[in-house]
């Protein structure tokens, strides 16, 4: 299911710290005041490169829709983690 897909590469992007900056560097579009905007053909591409299948529509769902959506870095930690509620 193309839901796994997503979860399974954030979970990647999540314990991967070079995996992760790849994704950021990549995926991430910086805009003024901190704002950062995620280019979601951007995110599938790069998915893609390291062997998952998803859509953008896919990843919507993912992301947007079921209040998921954040790979952040744990307070006091070195590692990465994916939050998420689907």
């Amino acid at each position: 299911m193309s839901l796994e897909q997503v979860d399974a590469f954030y979970h990647v992007v999540a314990s991967d710290t070079g995996i992760y900056e790849q994704y950021y560097n990549s995926c991430c579009i910086r805009g003024f005041f901190g704002i950062w905007n995620w280019d979601t053909k951007k995110i599938v591409n790069f998915a893609a490169s390291l062997g998952f299948e998803f859509t953008e529509s896919d990843l919507d769902i993912a992301l947007f829709e079921s209040g998921a959506g954040v790979v952040q870095r744990p307070t006091g930690s070195s590692s990465y983690e994916h939050a998420h509620s689907y």
